[in-house]
């Protein structure tokens, strides 16, 4: 009988783990990106001066690029608490953070009752989203990584991805069911607000199950050793490998980036806008493309066990790289089934299998004193340019194009060739190797 409960247990707080993993990060992503959906289609309306859609629009994203600018920033900060003190302690505190954010923006007044000051409330309730968001990834993904057993860290890495696409979906599907349900005039004065407030009770879900999660047995051991990074971002900089590890992986997460921007967040305002699709079905589509997008993960997870994270993360790279062109071409039909089947395969397929395998390939680039940092400041820091300022250069090269999207495709293009080629360069034991257990990393 004892050794069936010993047996168990550990069983049992795998699950644990696993759960707290998947919805801390779906109710994290679902508050970030609550606010991309709005940037796309009400707060153009709602906080700036009316008269120039496209300005409004410009300065709608631009208010979204500020929190990506924001997660590099709580990535140091959440990074040297994670390193130091422990995983669980700094997801407990990223979880409350955004939650209070997120529902805080739903309360916010509009431009025409409070002036200037909305859009500026605007902004440093979305900087403290992207603080938030910054020390929410790394703790999520090392709580899963650290607790998986040999030959399966990709798997167990892949579960917080899982919450990408289904935080993604909850926002957009919010969004059509409200838009659905309630005329104009009613959505934008009070609809959208109740999608941000009901983060508050998603917030309390995911704090009950968190908490009852203990401490990775990676870092219990590191900090019974008393081997903790002191100043972990600078101890992450001062060794050459792991230099090389942040610059592979921001280039190489530059299309993954840019490709989740474009598809989940700049197409719902392109195609509604520009092309003239109804609203609730490109959300509807999005949402499709992200349940997808959950599902596939996992199945890149495993894949990445079998045959390496840099095969299948590369895989998905060079399929956006190739189709992004014609996707976009196909997007300027207007027709609803083309569209589907784009945002399916974009969001679903080739973002998948980067998601998928993407977490324990970055994790793999850096030693356990100062993973949470390092893989941190990989993710939150391309997430400037590769996500963040992703919608404001594809409007602002549309418009240069006259509409053309030849230039905006080009782009994308390009960046999946300079991810492609950060990929290829990473040290050879990452991902061809994946049952690698040498060395200090594992």
């Amino acid at each position: 009988m004892t050794a069936l409960v010993e047996e168990r247990a550990p069983a049992a707080r795998t699950r644990t783990v696993l759960t707290a993993s998947l919805i801390g990060t779906t109710v994290e992503w679902y508050d970030f990106f609550l606010y991309a959906t709005a940037a796309s289609l009400v707060f153009p309306k709602l906080f700036f001066p009316v008269g120039n859609e496209v300005a409004a629009t410009l300065l709608a994203f631009g208010t979204f690029a500020v929190g990506f600018v924001a997660r590099p920033i709580g990535g140091i900060l959440f990074g040297h608490v994670g390193d130091r003190i422990g995983r669980k302690r700094t997801l407990v505190a990223t979880m409350l953070l955004m939650g209070a954010a997120t529902a805080l923006i739903g309360l916010l007044p509009s431009y025409a009752a409070i002036g200037v000051a909305a859009p500026v409330l605007l902004v440093v309730l979305r900087v403290l989203q992207g603080l938030a968001v910054g020390g929410e990834w790394g703790g999520a993904v090392l709580l899963a990584v650290e607790n998986a057993p040999p030959g399966k860290r990709a798997r167990y890495g892949s579960v917080p991805q899982i919450g990408l696409g289904l935080g993604l979906a909850l926002g957009t599907g919010a969004f059509a069911l409200l838009g659905e349900a309630l005329d104009e005039e009613t959505f934008l004065a009070v609809g959208w607000r109740v999608a941000f407030v009901l983060s508050v009770v998603l917030v309390a879900v995911g704090l009950l199950v968190r908490l009852r999660i203990m401490e990775t047995p990676e870092f219990q051991r590191l900090r019974e050793s008393g081997a903790t990074a002191k100043v972990p971002v600078v101890q992450v900089f001062r060794t050459r490998a792991h230099r090389r590890g942040i610059a592979a992986g921001m280039l190489a997460r530059w299309a993954e980036g840019a490709a989740f921007n474009t598809w989940g967040v700049f197409a719902i305002t392109y195609a509604t806008a520009t092309v003239g699709m109804d609203r609730v079905v490109v959300l509807l589509a999005v949402t499709a493309g992200a349940l997808l997008m959950a599902a596939v993960a996992p199945v890149a997870g495993a894949l990445a066990d079998r045959y390496g994270r840099r095969l299948v993360f590369g895989t998905g790279v060079a399929g956006f790289g190739i189709t992004v062109i014609p996707s976009f071409f196909a997007v300027q039909t207007g027709s609803d089934p083309l569209v589907v089947a784009i945002l399916l395969m974009q969001l679903g397929l080739w973002y998948g299998l980067m998601t998928g395998a993407e977490s324990t390939l970055f994790a793999e680039l850096f030693d356990t004193d100062v993973r949470y940092t390092g893989m941190s400041l990989v993710f939150q820091g391309s997430g400037i340019w590769a996500s963040g300022l992703t919608p404001m250069v594809l409007t602002a090269l549309l418009a240069a194009g006259g509409g053309s999207p030849w230039w905006a495709a080009g782009y994308l293009a390009a960046t999946a060739v300079v991810s492609f080629t950060a990929v290829a360069a990473m040290p050879r034991w990452i991902g061809w190797r994946p049952t690698w257990t040498g060395g200090t990393r594992w």
